[in-house]
């Protein structure tokens, strides 16, 4: 898998974590609102092989929804199908069930988490799902491991089903038709008319409030990254995407803003304990980052007893 495919997905899920609650949803069939809090856990793992070295292994994602109760998932993001992709999932589950394990009493408990595998490409080949069967002494046990695939998924279902985490990697969708759209200005036409479709309709998310103005600019600019990479020998598609979807993906001022804000309110909110500080830092992340009252509450770990105090002054 390219690099640049999976930093994008690393940073969704670090910088607009709370965008895959919604896949999860249609993923695992949950019913996630969105206020859940996501913790992640270390993602380097020492896989134990017979008769050689433990082999360092870094998972795409582990992490916990703290939701009414507590679920772990573990993500997987691939851009073709790996034949020994099922083999290395399941060792990273195991893995993250050791290491997380509670041994005690003579008692080992393990809990393996909810798995995924995002797929970039796929082909009628690619399974819909995968099956875990594990035999023991005391009887037999299957369960799903679910495969999400990008062609699975059109713009307006990505919209409707608030797929918004899915977007920077929509372009894969097309790679087939790349050399037609190169090649043929009135296809490349079609191509950037969907792509405007996807930035207005992103737009309208951010207005609404579903999404902040720093989660905006971020999936665009990750579009754009991933589009330069995948269609990197197609210059025409190349600029026609990137006209609609440009920035550059490192060090956006969008981010810069972000994390400072948070750092700013956290520090200043702890070292004053004034309210009067924390109510500027909410005010910042609001016309410097875009975000909701709540979102930047939940940025700043605002207490439940200095927001009624800070929404008082609002």
């Amino acid at each position: 898998m390219g690099n640049i495919y999976d930093s994008a997905f690393r940073t969704m899920l670090n910088d607009c974590s709370s965008l895959i609650l919604p896949v999860l949803n249609e993923t695992f069939r949950e019913h996630y609102t969105g206020t859940e809090k996501i913790e992640f856990y270390p993602n380097e793992h020492f896989v134990e092989k017979q008769d050689e070295i433990n082999e360092k292994r870094i998972t795409d994602t582990n992490f916990v929804v703290k939701g009414k109760i507590e679920k772990k998932y573990h993500w997987e993001c691939r851009s073709t199908i790996d034949s020994k992709m099922l083999i290395r999932l399941f060792e990273y589950d195991a893995q993250i069930a050791l290491d997380q394990g509670i041994c005690e009493n003579g008692i080992l408990t393990v809990e393996f988490p909810n798995s995924a595998v995002l797929y970039l490409r796929s082909t009628s080949k690619t399974p819909k799902k995968y099956l875990y069967r594990l035999k023991t002494p005391c009887g037999s046990l299957e369960y799903d491991v679910p495969i999400i695939k990008i062609k699975s998924y059109n713009l307006e279902d990505i919209f409707q089903k608030k797929l918004l985490f899915l977007l920077p990697f929509y372009i894969f969708n097309h790679e087939d038709r790349f050399e037609q759209y190169e090649k043929d200005p009135k296809k490349l036409e079609e191509l950037k008319a969907e792509y405007i479709i996807l930035s207005n309709r992103l737009k309208e998310c951010a207005e609404n409030g579903q999404i902040c103005a720093y989660d905006k600019r971020l999936i665009e600019r990750l579009t754009a990254e991933v589009v330069k990479a995948i269609a990197v020998h197609y210059k025409n598609v190349v600029q026609g995407v990137g006209e609609i979807m440009r920035g550059p993906l490192i060090d956006i001022p969008e981010r810069k803003y972000h994390e400072e804000g948070i750092k700013e309110g956290m520090e200043k909110g702890i070292e004053k304990g004034h309210i009067g500080t924390l109510l500027s830092s909410v005010k910042a992340l609001s016309t410097n980052v875009g975000y909701s009252v709540e979102q930047a509450f939940n940025a700043l770990s605002v207490s439940q007893e200095d927001r009624q105090k800070i929404l008082a002054l609002l």
